[in-house]
């Protein structure tokens, strides 16, 4: 039905009548110039169609027509009295394209009737385009026209299903970090930028004096912590949360502040004298969960979301040891006994030991040789990404503590190192069953696993300098205290509450006399307890947002370093 094809039928009765002959009062003359018979010259029958198509084939297809056009048949007219019936209509109406004539404009009629746009009839397509005299030179023809039109339409249609669709729920924890993100697009880093990751770091510029903040405190033996009362320094430079802080653990270059952020980066501050940046390092591909000073204080060990371990050496910006492990990394831990060794822990049920010594060094560690060989030829190689050399996975992990759980959120070490704890994500509803796992370092054993008995996971684990307690912070808003021997009892008569930790990872520690406890909260505070009898001793406002990170300088008496998930540091005084 898309075209008018001429044929010619002996049978009909409606015979096209000569050019010259019969009454013209009898017949009515079209705009088309084709005369028709009274009374048939608006009513869709097939005899019009037929004297129509009897007129095209008296001409042969290379003449031009003078004078004489036949109308453009449309279809699928509005009204119910058009044929075919209305239930053929396209499903929405598609905007019509008047087709440029030299004639002057006709009535209206049944075969104007609305048709589809990219519909061309037959006749219309053998007869000679006539280009209209107001048209320019650099006119656009007719197909691109209703090209345009139908695009035009396309995006419009587009466009309302974009706006018709259902948005999904945003977690409140992502639409609060894509709005730091466009904040900190809007205002520059102040701090200067790092070499890409394919670049080995520049070296750390470090002080060659020790800081005189610090000197006067390094030959007193006993350091009272007092309660910090102003902030020293607020330091600005991560373009993320700000994970956790570390003070270097070497008194003389204590001045040092390590930071790991959710930019993909870790800084090292001068937190005590200028708050500047000293240096900043893009080794990870994701967000840096985890970063160590070493016990020598001259390194760094780093791990993140993209699986990798980094040790950098911060005087000559080289990478002493580089890694992959099969999972993302949360928690790290070095041996305090040989600082060649650490935990690795993250979204796995399996804590590794690793060491960046020979393997020589390696097997001294084990208890059986030939089950580390059957392990080491049971591993498959992972190479390690960027710039680094080929390592294997394999050749590095020593051991590995595996549990029924799916991730470990902290490692504490206890008894100089001979046992450790591990705190996991596994609870049930009426105890957290493996919550808080006691393991022996040398054999993989587990000790205890019947520690904490309450449905709270504990995202952090604090050691006592000078008693042999620890503390768990617990998502039930409150400090636990437990003993550091076997049994690992929890302590009923001190609990450290007031603050709020609703799923962030809160970290809590002690002081270096161990009269204080401080922890972070969710909403922003830092509060101090003591700990003798686990009253309230201070609370600062500390940030806009979650306080994840707080711990005590290890000379300084009175300073505290504060971080949160705003990607901000304060150093207290």
């Amino acid at each position: 039905m898309a075209s008018l094809v001429a044929y010619d039928d002996s049978d009909s009765e409606a015979e096209p009548q000569p050019a010259g002959g019969g009454n013209d009062s009898d017949r009515m003359t079209d705009v088309s110039g084709v005369d028709r018979p009274s009374g048939q010259g608006f009513s869709p029958c097939a005899a019009d169609i037929t004297n129509e198509g009897a007129l095209l084939a008296q001409h042969s297809p290379g003449e031009e027509l003078r004078g004489e056009r036949l109308p453009l048949v449309r279809l699928w007219k509005n009204d119910t009295g058009s044929c075919p019936s209305q239930r053929l209509q396209w499903p929405r109406k598609e905007p019509e394209v008047p087709c440029p004539s030299s004639a002057l404009p006709r009535p209206s009629s049944p075969w104007t009737s609305r048709a589809p746009a990219s519909h061309v009839p037959w006749a219309a397509a053998c007869l000679k385009q006539v280009k209209p005299p107001w048209a320019a030179p650099s006119a656009p023809s007719h197909a691109q026209s209703m090209s345009e039109t139908t695009h035009r339409h396309a995006s419009s249609l587009q466009r309302k299903r974009g706006e018709d669709c259902v948005v999904p729920y945003t977690p409140k924890r992502l639409r609060q970090l894509q709005a730091l993100s466009t904040e900190t697009l809007r205002t520059p880093d102040p701090e200067p930028q790092g070499p890409p990751a394919d670049r080995a770091p520049a070296p750390l510029r470090m002080p060659p004096v020790v800081s005189e903040a610090i000197q006067p405190h390094l030959k007193s033996q006993f350091r009272e912590t007092k309660v910090p009362r102003k902030v020293l320094f607020h330091l600005r430079g991560h373009g993320g949360p700000v994970n956790s802080i570390q003070w270097c653990p070497v008194f003389s270059k204590s001045h040092m502040l390590l930071s790991t952020s959710m930019d993909k980066t870790f800084k090292v501050w001068n937190a005590v004298d200028s708050g500047r940046c000293l240096q900043t390092y893009f080794l990870h591909s994701e967000a840096v969960r985890a970063a160590r000073w070493s016990p020598c204080g001259r390194r760094i060990l780093s791990g993140g979301f993209d699986f990798t371990l980094h040790l950098t050496d911060l005087e000559t910006g080289t990478q002493l040891f580089s890694g992959r492990s099969d999972f993302r990394i949360t928690t790290l831990k070095f041996h305090p006994k040989d600082p060649n060794i650490f935990l690795c822990g993250g979204f796995s049920s399996e804590i590794k030991a690793w060491d960046i010594r020979t393997s020589k060094g390696r097997h001294q560690l084990t208890s059986s040789a030939s089950a580390v060989e059957k392990q080491l030829e049971a591993d498959v190689a992972v190479p390690a990404i960027g710039m680094f050399a080929s390592l294997s996975q394999a050749n590095n992990v020593v051991r590995g503590y595996k549990a029924t759980i799916q991730q470990t959120l902290d490692i504490l070490f206890l008894q100089e190192g001979s046992e450790f704890l591990s705190s996991t994500d596994a609870s049930t509803r009426d105890s957290a069953d493996r919550t808080i796992i006691a393991w022996d370092f040398r054999t993989s054993a587990k000790i205890s696993n019947q520690i904490f008995h309450e449905r709270y996971t504990c995202p952090s684990l604090a050691l006592h300098p000078r008693e042999p307690v620890f503390l768990a912070q617990t998502n039930g808003n409150y400090l636990a205290l437990f003993s550091a021997v076997w049994p690992y009892r929890m302590s009923r008569r001190r609990r450290y509450e007031g603050h709020k930790v609703e799923g962030y990872a809160v970290g809590c520690e002690c002081s270096p006399c161990g009269e204080l406890l401080v922890t972070g909260s969710a909403d922003g505070r830092v509060l101090m307890f003591s700990f003798r009898t686990a009253r309230r001793a201070c609370t600062l406002q500390g940030h806009p947002q979650a306080c994840l990170g707080t711990t005590y300088h290890p000379v300084l008496p009175s300073v505290l370093a504060t971080c949160s998930w705003g990607g901000d540091i304060k150093i207290w005084q």
